[in-house]
């Protein structure tokens, strides 16, 4: 089949709010994750150096930020935000909010 289909809480929550597509819809190469969390969530922060692997984060809806290397980064419904595989980030949402973050090496 030359594409694939699946509703975002079909994918894996492998934590809270968090489900991952990657093996729903059956990606090769690309990590889709829809992060759908209550006001005050808070993701662990982490980086990809390792893999080598650089993120996109959209804010689908609600209000969140990004804290990149320290700095945060306030986010609005619509904006998209690009994080280097080196560099430390840690998402947090300060009213009920939906995300989107791919990435990929």
């Amino acid at each position: 089949m030359s594409y694939s289909k699946a509703t975002y809480t079909d994918g894996s929550e492998r934590a809270e709010g968090m489900y991952f597509l990657r093996e729903t819809l059956g990606c090769e190469s690309l990590g889709v994750t829809v992060v759908d969390v209550e006001a005050g969530w808070a993701g662990m922060e982490h980086d990809h150096e390792d893999r080598n692997h650089e993120e996109v984060y959209y804010l689908a809806d609600g209000d969140a930020a990004l804290v990149v290397d320290g700095e945060e980064v306030p986010m609005n419904p619509g904006d998209a935000v690009r994080v280097d595989p080196e560099s430390s980030r840690r998402l947090h949402a300060e009213a009920a909010s939906t995300l989107v973050v791919a990435g990929a090496p």
